[in-house]
């Protein structure tokens, strides 16, 4: 490890990747992040290293940063795209301070440019229930099946679904919920319905003809071992487009559409906070606006005084 009164030495003596790793292993030991939420650091991170090529580290300073946000902002990285980023460039920076050496924080006190809002999207109802009504013919699309009505029918995370043992869902099962390790570290129990219940045990009555043997995992992937994000990924993009679904179909999608088709129906705002996890209200008021556009168009469609003249 290098001396606290060292300062970081230059990318050619090939320090970064140590660095990385480092901080990568605090962010999971001491802050408990999720594995891919520190690969989505590291991915950042890297962009760090290109941009700064063989200027050093302890070199950087605040006029190096603004110019390589910009350089990015101008290959169309979006604000909130970069505010993710420089936020974890400013973790790094402060985690070498801590143990490198460092004297400087070059992003303290800097923001990225800020981009147009955006409402999450969400499929309609009979878009959903047509992602997750797959036909059932190997236990690859019986899995399938299951996880994505995991998605739907309780909001999870991508993390906190591919996360998820065997034996602890067998159990929960019998209680009508899933209990989840969210962000944080945070345990919180959520609902299941009745369909995600049927599509779980059809997937564990076959799971032992893809799992190992020893294989904890709920949910397995070709190999036999854990499903990886990515591969969860790339089956509900195919899966979306075999089903003639004209979004882009992702895990996150079906989050937004659990929020949003709970709400719609419910109108309990905490019930829904609870549900996804959220630790401020304010994050899932979103979906308040999403409910409001959904109510527009049905007030636009039904109201008299609505309709426009021809």
């Amino acid at each position: 490890m290098t001396d606290a009164a060292t300062p970081v030495p230059s990318p050619a003596e090939g320090p970064n990747q140590k660095y990385l790793h480092g901080y990568l292993a605090w962010l999971r030991n001491e802050k408990q992040y999720s594995e891919l939420t520190a690969e989505n650091y590291a991915r950042d991170l890297r962009h760090l290293f290109e941009l700064a090529a063989d200027t050093p580290l302890a070199s950087l300073r605040i006029h190096h940063i603004r110019r390589y946000i910009a350089q990015l902002h101008s290959k169309g990285l979006s604000g909130r795209s970069l505010a993710r980023m420089l936020s974890a460039w400013r973790g790094f920076f402060t985690y070498l301070m801590r143990d490198h050496g460092l004297t400087d924080n070059p992003c303290a006190g800097l923001r990225a440019p800020k981009s147009p809002k955006t409402l999450p999207q969400a499929l309609s109802p009979d878009e959903a229930a047509r992602l997750v009504e797959l036909p059932a013919g190997t236990p690859e699309s019986i899995r399938d099946k299951a996880m994505f009505e995991l998605f739907y029918s309780s909001g999870l995370r991508l993390a906190e679904l591919v996360n998820l043992d065997c034996e602890p869902m067998r159990a929960d099962m019998t209680t009508g919920e899933v209990r989840v390790t969210g962000k944080g570290s945070k345990t919180r129990i959520v609902p299941l319905g009745q369909h995600a219940v049927a599509a779980l045990q059809s997937w564990l009555a076959v799971r032992g003809q893809l799992a190992k043997t020893d294989e904890a995992a709920l949910f397995v992937g070709a190999r036999g071992s854990r499903i990886t994000p990515r591969v969860v990924q790339l089956r509900m993009k195919q899966w979306g487009i075999k089903q003639g679904i004209t979004s882009n179909v992702h895990p996150h999608l079906l989050r937004h559409s659990f929020a949003t088709h709970v709400l719609q129906s419910s109108g309990d705002l905490r019930a829904v906070q609870e549900m996804l996890g959220h630790a401020s209200i304010s994050t899932t008021q979103v979906y308040t606006h999403l409910d409001f556009q959904y109510l527009s168009k049905i007030y636009d469609a039904a109201h008299p005084r609505a309709k426009k003249k021809p």
